[in-house]
């Protein structure tokens, strides 16, 4: 899952930073500012939802005994949801669930947020393509949007003008990952860009296979200049790209009232996740959106700029 990998989903990712700390390159800088009281909680989720996101995404599994897997998952979120949860065997399944159970008691956490997430897993084993962006949506709202809603729901501030404005933050933060790592998740036979938009801009799988084959030919080179990028000439990647970076810059902004909302270290937090995700959408616009020749990331420098912008 994007908001969880390695880059924040996510796949958690939200805010993705306070659940995918080691995980989530974009936005470590969130984790300092987590209040203390809400360390163990966060950390309990996160477990949870990067564990599963494993069984779906890492390792040689087949995608029956990955399904199996999450399976089990389900049965021990039912049991919690029943107040019926009796771990006998030791191992991942209890180490997982025994916590997690005592911070949605403690916390009075619904648990919604969890089986969305758990599907959005078990989707990842099943699909790699999205028809349009209904389906693509859905998806960011089982696998990106429930990790901001638990969020609110530990901070006490779950009210429904709030979990609107803090899905539209995740969904941005999810797609803005998406967008980042176009070549990336073509190398695991994924790609996240509606099927639709593709084919009205004429550009085939074959567009993104070629464009990543070159990338990967220029990361081999010695003598390759990373602060360059070349030009992608082809105006239909062009024109999508900009749409696709548009909107996720529109969901981002729409949320952001919800800082002022919060206030004081978690709003200032989810500031700056905010302005992470906006300097990203910055630096695919400078690039031309050739995120093939050169993956966007945020440097050492940005964080100054990140911070002067987040307390502007």
């Amino acid at each position: 899952m994007a908001l969880l990998r390695e880059t924040v989903p996510l796949r958690p990712a939200l805010y993705s930073p306070p659940m995918a700390v080691d995980h989530y390159e974009n936005f470590p800088v969130a984790s300092l500012l987590l209040p203390r009281r809400l360390r163990a909680p966060v950390r309990n989720i996160y477990r949870y939802a990067r564990s599963a996101d494993d069984i779906a995404d890492e390792g040689t599994a087949l995608p029956g005994q990955r399904l199996e897997q999450l399976a089990q998952y389900r049965r021990a979120l039912q049991h919690i949801a029943d107040g019926s949860l009796h771990l006998d065997q030791t191992g991942a399944i209890r180490q997982v669930f025994e916590p997690l159970e005592q911070t949605i008691r403690q916390h009075s956490l619904p648990m919604a947020p969890f089986f969305d997430l758990l599907s959005a897993f078990e989707q990842d084993v099943t699909t790699t393509r999205y028809a349009c962006d209904a389906a693509l949506f859905d998806y960011c709202r089982r696998s990106a949007n429930p990790v901001g809603r638990l969020m609110l729901h530990l901070y006490g501030k779950a009210t429904a003008d709030n979990l609107a404005l803090s899905d539209a933050i995740c969904t941005g933060l999810q797609l803005t990952n998406f967008w980042q790592d176009v070549a990336v998740d073509w190398q695991k036979d994924r790609i996240y860009l509606p099927q639709d938009k593709l084919k009205r801009h004429e550009l085939g799988e074959d567009f993104i296979a070629e464009q990543t084959r070159q990338g990967l030919l220029a990361d081999s080179k010695p003598a390759r200049d990373s602060g360059t990028s070349r030009v992608l000439l082809n105006g239909g990647w062009q024109a999508l790209m900009h749409g696709q970076v548009a909107q996720a810059r529109e969901l981002l902004l729409s949320g952001l009232p919800l800082t002022r909302r919060l206030g004081g270290r978690t709003g200032l937090e989810l500031k700056l996740v905010v302005h992470g995700g906006l300097r990203i959408l910055e630096r695919l616009d400078q690039l031309h959106y050739d995120i093939f020749f050169q993956r966007p990331t945020l440097a050492k420098s940005d964080w100054v700029l990140l911070l002067w912008r987040a307390l502007a």
